[in-house]
């Protein structure tokens, strides 16, 4: 993926060692120079299926250059390139005077007041969405009452005036096939797998809504004991928003 080819480009240092590996139930954390963050992808069962797909090397990549992890990033094996999406995350040198504190819902609701809006993902901020906007497509693949399947997106998005893409879409892949369907839309990268890098503004994304670690012995102690991200929030993290200038 050439979005994914730039945004591995960008990253300034690659050689840091890896410090720290935690991939619990929802989140994976790897700590580098910093700590990132991605969602823990289970798209299948990997350990039981017929041809059993394993995170090559786990157990062994305290101390490992980091180099290493980010390739996973590039991996059909969504454990792995979740491992590989979090430890891209933790190598971004992030100039946080090019951000503002505030959520996904904050920029959405600004942007897609009164306008046709598409998220991709079910969020916990779609019913609010829904009283401000003209209307809202949600396109999921565990389906809700009034939700799209994914195999809607190519009749969805490319009407939408605002769209909401998640962060996962670098973990199955799906990011630039995602893009290439709203190419005329107010584009919002969302969720803490979401790379806070300005490279991507290049590719059609105008805001990114990340997080930042601020704490990272207080994050892996709520990953490794299965919190989701609602119980992250106010243990550790940040949410930042960066905008195309």
């Amino acid at each position: 993926m050439k979005i994914l080819d730039a945004l591995i480009d960008s990253l300034a240092v690659k050689d840091e060692p890896v410090k720290k590996v935690c991939t619990g139930a929802f989140w994976t954390a790897v700590t580098t120079r910093c700590t990132g963050l991605s969602t823990t992808y289970r798209d299948m069962d990997l350990q039981h299926s017929d041809e059993p797909k394993f995170v090559e090397g786990a157990g062994d990549f305290v101390g490992m250059p980091a180099a290493r992890l980010v390739e996973f990033a590039r991996s059909e094996n969504t454990v792995s390139a979740s491992i590989g999406m979090a430890t891209v995350n933790s190598l971004i040198e992030l100039d946080e005077s090019k951000c503002t504190e505030r959520g996904a819902f904050d920029i959405l609701a600004e942007k897609g007041r009164g306008r046709n809006v598409a998220v991709v993902g079910h969020f916990p901020f779609i019913p609010k969405l829904r009283d401000i906007t003209r209307n809202v497509w949600v396109i999921e693949k565990r389906l809700r009452p009034g939700d799209f399947a994914a195999g809607d997106a190519p009749r969805i998005l490319p009407k939408a005036e605002v769209v909401s893409l998640t962060g996962t879409a670098f973990i199955n892949h799906t990011i630039e096939e995602l893009l290439a369907l709203c190419r005329d839309a107010y584009v919002v990268l969302t969720g803490p797998t979401s790379p806070l890098a300005p490279v991507l503004f290049d590719f059609g994304i105008h805001a990114i809504c990340g997080t930042r670690v601020t704490d990272e012995a207080e994050v892996v102690r709520h990953i490794s004991q299965g919190a989701c991200f609602k119980q992250l929030r106010g243990h550790g993290v940040r949410l930042l928003t960066m905008v195309k200038d």
